[in-house]
């Protein structure tokens, strides 16, 4: 799986629940918030001021790490 800017935190989660601790490390303690289910990744990155590119970069290492 391939995570991109445009999915929403909760589709990313629901794939793989790891991928919490990632988005905690990066200061995204909104996991639970009801606006994980409707904000894609980019929305979310920008409203927390939170590098994307770095995100994205650390929630794909979650699914290449069970290649």
């Amino acid at each position: 799986m391939k995570i991109t800017k445009d999915m929403t935190i909760q589709q990313v989660l629901e794939a793989d629940r790891r991928t919490a601790a990632v988005f905690m490390r990066h200061g995204m303690f909104c996991i639970g918030c009801p606006a994980a289910t409707n904000e894609n990744i980019e929305q979310a990155a920008m409203v927390h001021g939170i590098n994307l590119d770095a995100l994205i970069t650390d929630l794909n290492s979650v699914f290449e790490s069970q290649e």
